[in-house]
Formats: C-alpha cells, structure tokens, sequence
C-alpha cells in the first residue's frame, strides 16, 4: 500500500517545510501544498499558494526569530493533525517574547500534498491577554468568565 505511504510522506514533508522555514523557503510552499491551499488561523482565512505565502512573508516581518516545533502528529485517512510550539519575538511589542501552543488541522489532497491547514490556538490568551491596551480587559473577562464557570 504505497499511497498511504507516500501521503504520510508528504505530512512529514510539510512538518519540515514549517520546523525550517525561513524567509528564503517561503517558494518551497509549493512542492507540500496545492495550488488552492486553504490556510486559516486567529488572524487570516486565505486561499491559494500566493495569499499563504504572504501570510508568511507578514510573519517574518512582525515576528523577530519566528519557530515552529511540531511536537505530536496524528493521522486518520486524508486528514492529519499536528500539536505545535511557536515562539518569536513580537516586533510590534518591543520584541516581547511570544510563545504559543496550538493545533492545526491538515486536510490531504488526493497527491498527499496539504490541500487545508486550519490553526487552532487560543488567540485571546495567548496573544491578546498581553496587549497592552486590551489585554487588562481581555484578562478581567477570562477571570469573571472562569469564576462563571468554576460555579456551575
């Protein structure tokens, strides 16, 4: 059964393709992802090799010393799932450290190249929470909705 291998092939090969990017490899997309690649996370919801790999490109301009580490992978048919760690320096807020935990969801085209990667991450906590002009509001809502919570 040499097609399953080859599509677990190409999930590794994309894990790699993100664990090494560099502003230089950003025109490799093309070789792990289709023509129509859906990309979507907290802040985009793109289609099409050129609009991810501006998303991408934006990336490196607002984050010093961006990395991607895939911590755990899964696979069932054409869908695979990957746990990720991002860490860099966010520019915009004096180079405040970043670090962000998440999933993503990676759907396979037929060739076994990724056709959809849909990020799940907790954009309010892990990113807005420290902004400073929202972020007290953002961590007043997360206290009085967990107290909410906690009474149930």
């Amino acid at each position: 059964m040499s097609g399953a291998r080859d599509d677990a092939d190409k999930v590794d090969d994309y894990v790699r393709f993100f664990e090494a990017l560099t502003p230089e490899t950003i025109e490799d997309l093309e070789k792990v992802a289709t023509p129509d690649v859906r990309f979507r996370d907290p802040f985009n919801d793109v289609i099409g090799l050129p609009a991810m790999r501006a998303v991408l490109a934006h990336m490196f301009e607002q984050v010093d010393a961006p990395r991607f580490e895939i911590t755990h992978r899964a696979r069932d048919g054409d869908v695979a799932f990957i746990r990720w760690r991002f860490t860099g320096r966010l520019k915009a807020l004096s180079n405040r450290q970043w670090d962000v935990i998440g999933m993503s969801e990676l759907r396979l085209a037929p060739d076994g190249r990724i056709a959809a990667h849909i990020d799940h991450w907790d954009a309010a906590a892990q990113f807005y929470a420290d902004l400073p002009l929202i972020g007290p509001i953002i961590r007043l809502l997360q206290r009085r909705t967990g107290k909410i919570v906690q009474s149930r």
